[in-house]
This record gives C-alpha cells, structure tokens and sequence, in this order.
C-alpha cells in the first residue's frame, strides 16, 4: 500500500507527512523534523491518519497482518509442543532397553478381521485365568519400536496357510506396560493393509519358527504372541518386492526404514527367512 505523502497525526509530534516507508520502518516529516518509527506498530497507539478511506484500507492490512502473526505464533508455539513431546519420548527410548522380540502378532478371529483395518486399533485379549481373570492382559514389551502383526488361518484350513493380512507401528507414545485397557493404537503414519492376493503370497510360517520344534507349525492358544524383530522386518521387506504401485512401495520403504531405525537394525543387512516352512523345504 502506497502510503508515501499521506498526511497523518502524531499524539505527540503533531502533524506531518509521510516520505519514506519500508518494511518495518516509517519516515515522518514534521514540518522538516524528520523522524523514524516502527512500521506499523506505530499506527496502533500513536499516529492517525487524516484520509478516512486509506485509514479504512490500512486498517484492514493491519488486522490481517495480526491474524497472520497470530496464526504464525500459535505453529510456532506447536511445533515448539511437539518437539518438547519429541525429546521426550525420544529420551524414554534412549532409557528403554530394546527387547530382541518386541513385536506382537495377532490371531485375528472373523470380527477383528472386519474391523482392524477400519479401525487401526486391536485389542490384547483378557486373562483368562488367576487373580487377574477378565482383566485384559498388558503387553508390556511393547513399546514406540514395536509393530503389531495381523494374521488369519480359516477354520478349516492348515495351520500352514496362516496369512499375514497387515501390520501397524504402534502409537508414537504407546508403551505396553502403562497401558490398562488393552489397547494397541496405530501410528498415524506407519500401516500396511495386504489385499486377499497379497496375503496368499505372505505366509506367516515363512518367518516365524519355534526354536524348540523348528519343523512344527502350531499356533496351539492364546491371540497372541511375541515376536521377532529381525522377522518383521523381512515380512516388510518381503511385502515391498510383492507391492507393484510406485507409491505404495515408496510409503513401505519409508516404514521399513524406520522400523530399522528405532530398532538399531541394519537395513543392508536382513537375513533372508528361514521359518518353519522354510525348513521343510
């Protein structure tokens, strides 16, 4: 706004004339003393101007700029939040001790199945036994490194056709053993739903293997179990050499390379699997 010669007011010096205007500074000339102010803070308290239409049209700038200001303060004041949340949650992994099998996988029955990936959340079951009957059980290796896995085997199938329908991170901030609900949230970013055709291909049996009965395949009870890192890290790597769009493939590398990261793995070097199925080949 072009605001060089408009006459204004001054609460102290009187009138004058505006003659020379930057982005922060303005000029004033009263009656050749010629003096300097901060632009536009100076139209707030101190200076009026005499043409009504341009005080009208410099007072619809000034109340954007404002709203701006704020607008930019408030993210400003966000980010600050979330790097204080960052550095915080960063400081609790620098003191939690990563477990070698800090993954979770899931039996899923035919409601969880419908759900899960609508939801992003899957619940841990309940106790079924002693003083804690009924109260749901508390994954407490899990914690912000961890990847929660989603299998199904129909009823009349094989335990050997267990398929691998997903996986999520879990929430930046979950840890298993603070948590009394039974609830395992997904990370907002990091999930992975296969389609019925990429599930055939991603056989669970392929990486998991009991190390007691290495050619066994028995799930026996219980909804879950934990799990390997290194093998949730194949399975990723595995899911990304079946994927045939660009960008998803693009979104899992970014997964796979963060799940190494926060677990201390290398991604150069994944073993290839070598699961209960693998061994009786």
């Amino acid at each position: 706004m072009n605001l060089i010669n408009e006459e204004i007011t001054h609460k102290i010096f009187g009138e004058g004339k505006i003659v020379k205007l930057d982005e922060y500074i303005i000029t004033i000339d009263f009656d050749n003393d010629v003096k300097d102010f901060v632009y536009p803070d100076v139209f707030r308290e101190f200076i009026t101007l005499k043409n009504a239409d341009v005080a009208k049209s410099l007072n619809k700038i000034l109340v954007q700029r404002e709203e701006e200001k704020e607008a930019h303060d408030r993210k400003i004041e966000a980010e600050k939040m979330e790097q204080i949340a960052e550095n915080k949650r960063r400081e609790k992994m620098r003191n939690h001790k990563i477990h070698e099998s800090s993954q979770i996988v899931f039996s899923l029955d035919e409601e969880e199945e419908q759900n899960v990936f609508t939801d992003w959340t899957i619940f841990t079951g309940e106790v079924q036994s002693g003083k804690n009957e009924g109260q749901p059980n508390r994954v407490t290796r899990l914690s912000p490194n961890s990847a929660a896995v989603m299998t199904v085997r129909k009823d009349d199938e094989d335990e050997t056709n267990r398929r691998i329908l997903g996986l999520y991170m879990v929430e930046e901030s979950f840890f298993g053993n603070q948590i009394d609900d039974g609830m395992i949230p997904a990370h907002s970013e990091f999930k992975i739903e296969l389609s019925d055709q990429e599930a055939e291909k991603m056989l669970f049996w392929n990486y998991y293997i009991n190390k007691n009965y290495p050619h066994r395949t028995t799930w026996n009870s219980g909804k879950y179990r934990y799990f390997d890192n290194i093998l949730t890290a194949q399975i990723l790597k595995d899911i990304i050499s079946i994927k045939t769009d660009a960008t998803e493939i693009s979104q899992i590398e970014k997964f796979l390379e963060y799940f190494c990261d926060i677990n201390a793995l290398d991604i150069k070097n994944i073993p290839e699997p070598a699961g209960a199925l693998k061994q009786s080949n």
